[in-house]
């Protein structure tokens, strides 16, 4: 009886909210399974809702993917985002640390994304160029802050192309590392710190 008064009592969803709810769900899923074998199905049955809900939201999987993929990459720009007064090499290295346990931790979804975005899938390039973009308005915004880098920024117009072409070589390093490397996390976030700052370094 108890379990019937709090099923009727229990706050119903708004929109975002419920929006919010599927996407969590199925940033879990991509992250433990290989994106065919997550089903529609399973992200509705855990969230409590139905199939045509969910479609009512996401009209495809590929869509709900798409979408799931862009809240981490907001999520992600949110916990690397840079610490006003710290200097940029002492916050690369954090912000990577942060990036590749999660990429590790997300291995499914984030080699799932870059297959989805090679392949030209629409709406996952879409999510990709916004990403990247917003991306390298951080990374740029960090340098330019800093005392070491920021003068660099004004005499090397090159300094956004460097940034964009790191962004890449990361992405590569990363797919390379989740197939199997040698090297460890501590090993990779110095790879890619090296790399970064050997192109903007004053």
């Amino acid at each position: 009886m108890a379990a019937e008064q709090g099923a009727r009592t229990r706050r119903r969803l708004s929109t975002e909210e419920r929006r919010e709810e599927l996407l969590a769900v199925g940033a879990r899923l991509f992250s433990e399974s290989p994106y065919d074998d997550v089903w529609i199905e399973r992200v509705a049955e855990i969230a409590g809702v139905s199939r045509g809900l969910l479609y009512h939201y996401f009209p495809a999987k590929r869509d709900f993917f798409a979408a799931v993929v862009e809240r981490e990459s907001v999520r992600m720009l949110r916990m690397t985002a840079a610490v006003p007064g710290i200097p940029v090499r002492e916050q690369l290295t954090a912000g990577l640390d942060t990036f590749l346990e999660y990429v590790e931790a997300h291995a499914h979804g984030y080699r799932a994304f870059h297959r989805a975005d090679a392949a030209g899938d629409q709406a996952v390039r879409k999510v990709y160029q916004r990403a990247l973009a917003a991306q390298e308005r951080q990374i740029l915004a960090a340098l330019a802050a800093d005392p070491e880098f920021g003068a660099v920024l004004e005499t090397r117009p090159d300094t956004r192309l460097a940034v964009r072409g790191w962004l890449a070589f990361t992405t590569a390093v990363c797919l390379e590392w989740l197939r199997g490397s040698d090297l460890s996390r501590e090993q990779v976030r110095d790879l890619c710190a090296r790399a970064l700052l050997g192109v903007v370094a004053p």
